[in-house]
């Protein structure tokens, strides 16, 4: 599909007029009507071929209102996902837009609960023909676990793409309607299709295995340390993508009975760490544990120590590291083989915790099983 050009510059400065007055959202979303209408399974493509876009909605800041108690301060998840979508002008010129409720949580309550409903949601979406591409509204806390965990379990070529804002939507300066209606065009562009799950906010379209959070407040928050986005979205120019779609190769896990993985924790090393939080993890039940190491994934003879004990008893040992770029590699500062590590490679602590956990599930436990699947990821 060509993405709007000149017309999206004249709507981008149009929200940006639009949004200077205070509780432009609220307004709109009390006097419009209803453009976007709850999903109909199977229901056919519009006459006018537009794209079919499911929008799950899960809260957030990006569904959040102003709050009395400080400069700045906002309700989380206030805001319904189709009122979102009647918040930002023309996109019922790039999709048909249908949009369901899944939560209405900030991401920092996040959990296994929510996620499975996601992917059962999308997986049957899919399967049934129901959408051509799917976006999620969510908090920016969580949002890359989200994004990661979604794209190792949800089967298929169709896009997925989730968003988010830094700001509520009824601030003055709001970046929830540009980061929507981009999030929009990148579901709706065929070129999307074989790239996984994918996070759209602020112009720039990043891939999510390597998405991470980097400022707490700024809106230039979201960015891929170690490969940079696949792409961007300029309002004049379109959706220009920096790489081949890899297509259809990623491995899938199935979800687990029930609705809860296995308790995996992350350990933060610091200078002068003992054995304490290793033991309460494996104490409170942990079936893997995750070290956010120092450097390459180091961390005191104390600790390694600890680590090494809780792997002969067959708990899982992943070596992450809590700075922000890099690889952890093996058996250069730490003896993984003696010791039955598994290193995350590039995948953060947060990341590194979601995939242990799917392998667990899986039933892959073995040191070097759980290395291949790490490996396999890219």
């Amino acid at each position: 599909m060509t993405t709007p050009t000149a017309s999206a510059a004249g709507r981008r400065q149009s929200w940006i007029s639009m949004l200077t007055i205070p509780l432009f959202a609220l307004t709109l979303w009390a006097c419009g009507g209803v453009a976007v209408q709850a999903a109909e399974p199977g229901k056919d493509a519009p006459a006018a071929g537009l794209p079919r876009i499911l929008v799950l909605a899960t809260g957030g800041t990006i569904a959040g209102q102003a709050d009395p108690r400080a400069t700045g301060a906002y309700k989380s998840a206030q805001i319904t996902g189709e009122q979102l979508m009647q918040s930002v002008p023309g996109l019922d010129k790039v999709a048909k837009l249908n949009a369901e409720q899944i939560s209405s949580i900030g991401s920092q309550d996040m959990n296994d609960k929510v996620w499975f409903a996601l992917a059962r949601r999308i997986q049957e979406a899919f399967d049934k023909n129901e959408a051509d591409g799917i976006i999620i509204t969510h908090g920016t806390d969580t949002l890359e676990e989200t994004a990661f965990f979604l794209d190792n379990v949800v089967r298929g070529d169709k896009p997925v793409v989730i968003v988010g804002s830094m700001r509520p939507a009824t601030a003055v300066s709001a970046d929830g309607p540009g980061n929507l209606y981009e999030a929009v065009q990148v579901a709706a562009d065929p070129r999307s299709r074989g790239r996984g799950v994918m996070a759209v906010l602020n112009d720039k379209i990043q891939g999510a295995r390597s998405v991470t959070k980097t400022n707490t407040t700024s809106i230039e928050t979201f960015s891929s340390p170690n490969d940079g986005p696949i792409g961007y979205v300029d309002t004049a120019g379109g959706i220009r993508f920096m790489t081949q779609a890899a297509g259809f190769k990623r491995a899938t896990y199935q979800l687990p009975a029930g609705e809860q993985l296995p308790r995996v924790a992350i350990v933060y090393s610091h200078a002068n760490m003992d054995a304490v939080p290793i033991e309460d993890a494996i104490s409170h039940g942990a079936k893997g544990i995750v070290l956010a190491g120092v450097g390459d994934g180091n961390t005191s003879k104390a600790a390694l120590d600890a680590l090494e004990a809780a792997a002969k008893k067959g708990i899982i040992v992943v070596r992450s590291t809590r700075v922000r770029s890099g690889f952890v590699t093996r058996n250069v500062e730490v003896d993984d083989d003696k010791n039955g590590f598994v290193v995350s490679e590039d995948l953060n602590p947060q990341k590194a915790r979601v995939l242990t956990q799917l392998l667990i599930a899986s039933g892959v436990t073995a040191p070097a099983e759980l290395q291949k699947a790490f490996t396999a990821t890219w």
